[in-house]
């Protein structure tokens, strides 16, 4: 471990932004480790971390899963080893550059500063989406609002997936209870923090949506995340 932060990165064919993101981290002023989860990717993205890893020594790290099992899942599984590797903080982001990684250093810095859960928000005063059509953005908004009313809470961009965790909000969530795989986890773990009293922080960022390849969206995300949210309220989180 060279970093008290570890920056969680899943990927399913993304062998056109793993070096330029790696690269990217790794020039930021404040030093942070890297694991990525791939999910057994046939454009060759595990092969091109393995490089990088030679490149960065002792910075990257590489699990391999047998095939395409669902954002929050990789998310889990990146949890429990960087709780293992005790890492005090914990990231997660994705690798398409819609999260700049320059914003690490800011999370990273409001955990230092007493939030449990920082988050990345595009729905606070000085956050903003740049690339989405006007039709996208209403959606992911009054979505965030949905849940909000659902579940009553303050949140403002329930469904983000650019956050900072301190090492305790993972180790007392329960994490083998959560099997939603899209933007259901994404809110599922910010409820599970809130109602275990975690003092969770949203700092504004810019969301850019991704310029190399293709959106890991669909429908059946869209619908476990409507309906997810009801089931939310009687989980043991």
């Amino acid at each position: 471990m060279t970093s008290d932060t570890i920056v969680i990165i899943p990927t399913y064919n993304e062998v056109e932004n793993v070096d330029k993101m790696v690269d990217a981290i790794m020039a930021l002023p404040e030093v942070f480790d890297i694991l990525f989860i791939d999910d057994n990717s046939p454009d060759g993205t595990a092969k091109k971390i393995i490089e990088l890893q030679l490149k960065y020594t002792n910075r990257i790290y590489l699990e391999n899963r047998a095939g395409k099992l669902g954002l929050g899942t990789a998310y889990i599984h990146g949890f429990k080893w960087a709780i293992a590797k005790k890492y005090p903080m914990i990231v997660e982001m994705d690798c398409d550059f819609s999260h700049d990684p320059k914003d690490l250093i800011r999370l990273r810095e409001a955990c230092l500063k007493g939030a449990d859960l920082v988050i990345g928000s595009r729905y606070v005063p000085g956050g903003k989406v740049e690339n989405w059509d006007r039709k996208r953005l209403l959606m992911s908004y009054f979505a965030s609002v949905y849940v909000r009313l659902i579940l009553w809470i303050s949140i403002k961009d329930t469904t983000a997936g650019f956050k900072c965790y301190k090492k305790n909000v993972l180790e007392t969530i329960q994490l083998d209870n959560i099997n939603f795989k899209g933007y259901a986890f994404q809110i599922c773990m910010k409820y599970a923090a809130l109602k275990h009293g975690f003092k969770v922080k949203e700092i504004p960022i810019t969301f850019i949506d991704r310029l190399y390849g293709e959106s890991k969206m669909s429908t059946g995300i869209f619908k476990e995340a409507f309906w997810g949210v009801w089931n939310m309220k009687k989980m043991k989180l």
